[in-house]
């Protein structure tokens, strides 16, 4: 079990002023936020992040998606990071997600359902070497 994670607050969500309260919410979880920044991805770079699913059919509108507006990339911290970001963001589709989690209270969609939260240790690691150097972790 890793102690980090990595999250993004995905464009709509960013757009429609849900970044402080995504982020208070992630703070009452438990989780200390180690690296922040709000960037907006190039379609390259998105391109880049989602490369594991290029073979999608999903692939060319979730780069659009995901390089459409900007973003907050984060990396938490907490004993058993992963599954417990995954615990408090909730089912990919907020229909379905348990009340009191981040996509029940803010996703409006299967598609655009607010946050990004890595499925294992070793994709957290990888995602949050690609938004953030060493240098900016505290």
């Amino acid at each position: 079990m890793g102690n980090i994670t990595f999250t993004m607050i995905k464009p709509e969500a960013v757009a429609a002023n849900n970044i402080g309260g995504i982020l208070n919410m992630i703070e009452e979880g438990g989780f200390r936020i180690v690296a922040l920044k709000k960037v907006q991805l190039s379609a390259e770079r998105a391109g880049e992040f989602y490369a594991v699913h290029n073979e999608r059919p999903f692939y060319g509108e979730l780069v659009n998606y995901m390089s459409g507006g900007p973003i907050i990339a984060a990396i938490l911290e907490k004993d058993n990071a992963v599954a417990d970001f995954r615990t408090l963001i909730g089912a990919t589709n907020p229909s379905e997600a348990v009340e009191g989690t981040i996509r029940k209270k803010y996703a409006t969609s299967l598609a655009e359902n607010a946050v990004h939260g890595s499925d294992s240790d070793e994709n957290a690691n990888i995602e949050a070497n690609f938004h953030f150097s060493y240098e900016e972790r505290f």
